[in-house]
């Protein structure tokens, strides 16, 4: 029987909570395949009184009946469809184990590497298994511990608990954590304990002196690169990101929270980390050092980039401060130019004497003898054409980046060139005589 630990109310939940879309049908085959799987099927077929609702549960299940799945601590939801379109909530339940077992699991785990790495792997080995049962911790399902609740109104295993239970074994086989959630304990925050008490065991020295361990120098452990057992290979490359999970389910968003920004936000992180592993196994990684963490106004600006909605956009926009106009203009500066673009349009500097000299020859040379050059007036890095719609803006990188009017507002109207002449020439500037500069 599972360790007794507080359960959920009816309607209620605490800690971390996981939604699965709904599976595709099941085309035969068995519903586990992990050891761990089938001990969680065993447990729903040891103490349902019914075999015919578990072979219609079954038949559900394969059909695609059950919708998407909520895994919290000691419950899990779905809503099951009969044939005649009749849909209904069904939720089984598991005690969660409580605080003290846990302290004792994770100490457990923590003690073990092997179990750690396993549990990387999404694994669930027997050995673990077996210690936790050693320790008092019953981590998987015995005869009564899924305790059905559905809609129907049936009191023991109906055909919906019993297809939600077989939909649940698919989703133990890719994932073993989905049954330490259910237990209480969600992945990331397993995972950070688990740091924890690994960082504070190899702090203390086997005579308990903390501060006594000292490191190998690098020197050392190059020189001794051929004796020690080679690195792991790199990770494989990943063409794609992953699918964003499925956000939603039987329980209703908390007040202020909106679904669609956070499946915004986590197609977002997954696109960046795809971009991140990518850059970390190119050939060229290790000579370029990383670029500089966008601020929170940049990363505004950067997602508002991406086209998120209009409900989205507009709490980015009051976020930011910039107002609509405002951050439609930082958006198309990040769009010719990244952090660099943005900048430009946010900074107003002066170079100094000798660059601005510099770029005052740069602009002379610019255009040929005899050619008809615009009448420029310079305030700081901006040249600005007298009389018109036109600007240039000097770039801390030496480059010219143009600008024209639009509504009284100077906008990017372009990206950076080395050429000044030809970027004042594409927005049709109107032309003077002569090249002069007015302090």
């Amino acid at each position: 029987m599972s360790t007794p630990g507080k359960r959920n109310a009816p309607g209620e939940t605490f800690g971390p909570e996981r939604t699965f879309a709904a599976l595709p049908a099941a085309r035969g085959g068995a519903f586990a395949r992990s050891w761990w799987g089938q001990a969680w099927l065993k447990a729903l077929e040891d103490t349902a009184l019914d075999g015919k609702q578990l072979k219609l549960g079954r038949l559900h299940a394969r059909a695609g009946a059950v919708g998407a799945v909520s895994v919290r601590p000691g419950r899990i939801t779905a809503v099951v469809q009969d044939r005649d379109h009749t849909r209904h909530r069904s939720d089984v339940l598991l005690q969660p184990l409580s605080p003290a077992h846990w302290d004792r699991f994770l100490d457990l785990v923590a003690d073990r590497a092997g179990h750690i790495a396993a549990l990387l792997d999404h694994d669930m080995p027997p050995v673990l298994v077996e210690d936790a049962a050693d320790a008092g911790l019953e981590l998987l399902p015995g005869i009564g511990d899924l305790e059905p609740e559905c809609s129907c109104g049936a009191w023991d295993h109906c055909a919906h608990s019993a297809a939600l239970c077989y939909q649940v074994a698919r989703l133990l086989d890719q994932d073993p954590f989905v049954l330490l959630l259910l237990r209480g304990r969600g992945k990331r925050e397993l995972l950070d304990e688990l740091q924890a008490r690994s960082a504070s065991r190899a702090e203390v020295p086997a005579d308990g002196e903390i501060g006594s361990v000292t490191g190998v120098s690098a020197a050392e452990a190059y020189a001794a690169r051929d004796i020690l057992p080679p690195l792991p290979a790199p990770p494989p490359a990943v063409e794609t990101p992953g699918a964003a999970p499925v956000l939603g389910g039987g329980t209703p968003p908390a007040p202020g929270v909106e679904v669609a920004a956070l499946e915004f936000l986590t197609g977002d992180a997954a696109a960046r980390a795809q971009r991140l592993l990518a850059d970390a196994l190119s050939p060229w990684h290790p000579d370029n050092p990383p670029p500089p963490a966008l601020t929170p106004a940049q990363d505004a600006v950067r997602l508002a980039a991406a086209a998120p909605g209009a409900a989205i956009s507009a709490r980015l926009t009051a976020g930011s401060g910039r107002g609509a106009r405002g951050l439609a203009t930082a958006v198309r500066a990040w769009e010719l130019g990244g952090t660099d673009g943005l900048a430009v349009l946010e900074e107003d500097w002066t170079p100094e004497p000798e660059a601005l000299a510099l770029a005052a020859d740069r602009l002379a040379a610019a255009w040929e003898d005899g050619e008809t050059r615009p009448r420029l007036r310079v305030t700081r890095n901006r040249w600005t054409v007298v009389g018109g719609a036109a600007q240039l803006r000097y770039g801390r990188d030496g480059r010219w980046w143009p600008y024209q009017k639009d509504g009284g507002q100077w906008v990017p109207a372009g990206p950076a060139t080395d050429d000044p002449a030809g970027a004042l020439a594409e927005l049709s500037a109107e032309p003077s005589t002569e090249l002069w500069a007015e302090g």
